[in-house]
């Protein structure tokens, strides 16, 4: 072939041949739709990529009456929850050739109202509307749109509507049975506001694997404050002055747990030796940076990005969906909470400044 001759591009027949299925299954395959074995839809994907296939998206949303893209609308500018999220998001709008608009609202009803104006002028399939916290938002639009809404990291105040959720509550329970099993029985809480959907599902979820072993949190140490160091640093004197002893600090974030790491060590108190510390949402940058690394319950924000896509998907091709799901979190130990030693196997008699 020489310079001035191109290769014919590659046709979906050529995708199905390579694939050796049909051309409506590879249609499928590559348009995220139908109910195919996970194994088929790979196998289609893996033949377009190595073909080069590249679908006509004119003709493509011609034949379908879709746009093949969809909105994402987030107010999380830091991007700390809506980063992963769009992570796995686009992991599963991706396997159907799904091209996705980024809006950030930033917080403010205005310019959500405006982009939710640009996207339903672009004629996009869906909405995805993501969140900084998992409290109750009014839903988008006033919950009239022409085009499904899935909410991801953020919950829909209209029951009605599909909203993916990290299981709070569950991820304080992982804590809690984890703080038992490595020999601590005097854990303090160190969190964040009360107004916070997530704060009293934490810490519901912490008492209840307490219960089960005959516990509870250490009396009078629930501590509310900011979601900040600075909150940390100044909960541990607080802490500390009230000369209640505590082997364990259950922090609602990393933020948090970092400061409270700081001032232990300021005040003599060794973590883990004296005190077990574990933190919330496995922010890598202060779980890896917190001396000692630190334990931290992982909400999975990827595969829930990836759930809420799927969601969408099913909303999309017909499926019926409604209501609140919530996902198991996991908990990542790392250092800053291994066992304690003690002179009885499992138990420590805590930490106080006498």
């Amino acid at each position: 072939m020489n310079a001035s001759e191109t290769r014919p591009r590659p046709t979906i027949s050529d995708v199905a041949s390579d694939a050796g299925v049909s051309i409506g299954t590879a249609s499928k395959a590559l348009s995220g739709s139908g109910q195919l074995r996970a194994e088929t839809r790979e196998r289609v994907l893996e033949s377009a990529r190595r073909l080069g296939y590249q679908p006509n998206a004119l003709a493509r949303s011609l034949q379908s009456g879709r746009t093949y893209t969809v909105g994402l609308m987030t107010s999380d500018s830091v991007g700390r929850f809506s980063h992963p999220l769009m992570l796995g998001i686009d992991d599963a709008l991706g396997a159907g050739r799904m091209s996705v608009f980024l809006c950030d609202a930033r917080g403010d009803a205005v310019r959500e109202q405006y982009y939710l104006d640009s996207l339903l002028a672009r004629q996009v399939d869906g909405i995805i509307v993501t969140g900084w916290r998992t409290d109750l938002r009014p839903p988008l639009g006033g919950g009239r749109l022409p085009v499904p809404v899935v909410y991801a990291y953020t919950h829909s105040a209209d029951p009605a509507d599909v909203s993916v959720l990290p299981d709070d509550e569950q991820g304080g329970r992982l804590v809690g049975e984890h703080l038992v099993a490595t020999g601590r029985r005097r854990i303090a809480v160190v969190t964040g506001p009360k107004g916070y959907e997530a704060v009293p599902q934490r810490e519901a979820g912490l008492r209840a694997a307490l219960a089960d072993a005959g516990l509870e949190p250490v009396p009078g140490q629930v501590l509310y404050g900011d979601w900040s160091e600075s909150w940390g640093q100044e909960a541990v004197d607080i802490l500390l002055a009230q000369q209640t002893p505590f082997d364990a600090v259950f922090c609602g974030s990393d933020q948090i747990a970092r400061g409270v790491a700081d001032q232990l060590r300021e005040r003599g108190v060794k973590v883990p030796a004296d005190v077990a510390l574990v933190g919330y949402d496995n922010w890598e940058v202060f779980a890896s940076a917190t001396r000692p690394p630190l334990t931290s319950v992982d909400m999975n924000l990827e595969e829930l990005g990836r759930t809420a896509a799927r969601r969408l998907l099913d909303l999309i091709n017909g499926t019926p969906r409604h209501g609140a799901e919530r996902l198991p979190c996991g908990l990542v130990v790392r250092e800053s909470s291994r066992p304690s030693i003690s002179s009885s196997p499992g138990v420590t008699d805590g930490f106080a400044v006498r």
